[in-house]
């Protein structure tokens, strides 16, 4: 089954998974929650290219999860920010956070240090 046929899907995870259901994705979520807006931002933290997030960010606009805005004119340049609907998913990304900090923390390996 393709991404696109579950968006009529009976199931509400389903259906939430064609939109937020890649990594890009969620990171950029993200980083919106975080105060990030611009499409340099986006790259510099997800490691995305540029092809992916101009993507993952067309879609999120459409969606109505966020709003495209002018910032600069020459050239031009816009920011994307949270609408009350991107906002509202600001508990689950909170969830996932708590899940990965629980279940799957980092493991630093010790480094010895030369005396």
């Amino acid at each position: 089954m393709k991404w696109t046929e579950l968006d009529e899907n009976w199931c509400p995870v389903a259906r939430t998974l064609t939109l937020v259901g890649d990594r890009w994705t969620l990171l950029i979520l993200r980083d919106c929650f975080l105060g990030r807006s611009k499409f340099e931002e986006f790259a510099e933290t997800t490691g995305a290219t540029r092809h992916i997030l101009s993507s993952r960010l067309k879609r999120l606009v459409t969606a109505g999860v966020l709003e495209r805005r002018p910032y600069q004119d020459r050239p031009k340049r816009h920011e994307y920010v949270l609408t009350e609907k991107g906002r509202e998913f600001g508990p689950a990304l909170i969830a996932f956070r708590d899940w990965g900090k629980k279940h799957m923390p980092v493991r630093r390996t010790a480094t010895a240090t030369k005396e």
